[in-house]
């Protein structure tokens, strides 16, 4: 499963955790203006925004997990398996499939409000990528400095949220992920006083007991909660290192260790990477389960005149400065 947020300061950050049993071999992708994207339903997307983000790169063609285009628009794209559906191609609309639906939207908008208009006249459609590729069931956090939205495609049409906490996970749909932080509305970064009963002497013997309840298993609701509350009440100083350093923190709230999520035989869901986009400047950071220290990638550093993608395989060896 996965995790995803956004964080404001002076500049803003958008990432996310990809959370998974293997990895397809991911990198760090920049896809500069003059790519060309053949859309499947006919057309081509060119002289578009440049964009840079996680994608596994399959026939020269850049699946993105999420990215942030060269405006400051981000998208991250994650499981919502059982809940997504997706439509056959109609006339008169914009037929784009799941995998499409990325670049298409970064490619074409700087702003929320612009893709919210774009959206309106999209269907999104079943082609997979491949005829023996499964097509991801996902939905999708779209996200500026200004405001944010969750995208669903569910069997009963196409929904639009305003997502004022800058959170998805996965399961169950947002408005129910929403619906659900009312069961956590007494959590709180300061202790409590006593209401348990005035006939009752009871002590705080602990920091931080103001956040009993506070969820802590792996589910993605629960996910949701904690990421939610570290996140709304996180501060930082607004440096490009405390950013970047305090959003990793926030994510590192729903990290995955290997063993504690099995799926099989020998299958296990850990935290494959984590990802910190500054929107403003187009600079990516990563870190990735066997290597925790931060590294980064600049978009503004390549051509982005050019026509080819640009890649960059993920540090995953473990870096550590010693010092003495």
């Amino acid at each position: 499963m996965c995790t995803a947020a956004t964080y404001k300061t002076k500049d803003f950050y958008f990432g996310r955790t990809l959370d998974y049993e293997i990895s397809y071999g991911d990198q760090v992708v920049i896809t500069p203006r003059n790519y060309v994207f053949d859309l499947r339903e006919g057309g081509q997307l060119k002289n578009h925004y440049a964009m840079i983000g996680m994608a596994c790169v399959m026939e020269n063609y850049p699946l993105y997990y999420d990215a942030v285009n060269e405006k400051g628009l981000g998208i991250a794209g994650l499981n919502f398996v059982g809940n997504a559906s997706y439509k056959k191609p109609v006339e008169g609309k914009d037929n784009i499939t799941q995998f499409e639906l990325i670049p298409w939207i970064l490619g074409k908008c700087a702003t929320v409000k612009e893709a919210r208009q774009l959206l309106k006249n999209m269907n999104l459609i079943d082609t997979p990528f491949l005829p023996d590729l499964p097509v991801a069931q996902l939905h999708w956090i779209i996200a500026d400095k200004e405001e944010c939205i969750t995208l669903e495609s569910l069997e009963e049409g196409m929904k639009i949220y305003d997502n004022p906490v800058g959170v998805l996970t996965n399961n169950p749909p947002f408005n129910y992920q929403m619906f659900n932080l009312n069961n956590y509305m007494q959590l709180a970064v300061e202790n409590r006083s006593n209401t348990f009963s005035e006939n009752l002497e009871l002590n705080q013997y602990s920091r931080g007991m103001g956040g009993m309840g506070l969820p802590g298993d792996l589910s993605s609701q629960s996910r949701f909660v904690r990421v939610a509350f570290v996140k709304m009440n996180s501060l930082s100083g607004d440096s490009e290192e405390e950013s970047v350093s305090q959003f990793f923190h926030i994510l590192g709230s729903v990290d995955q260790q290997r063993g504690c999520c099995k799926l099989g035989e020998d299958k296990y869901e850990i935290t494959l990477y984590t990802s910190c986009c500054n929107t403003d400047k187009g600079i990516y950071y990563y870190n990735t389960y066997d290597n925790h220290q931060i590294s980064a990638v600049d978009m503004h550093k390549a051509d982005l005149e050019g026509e080819k993608l640009y890649t960059y395989a993920p540090i995953k060896g473990e870096q550590i400065r010693m010092q003495n």
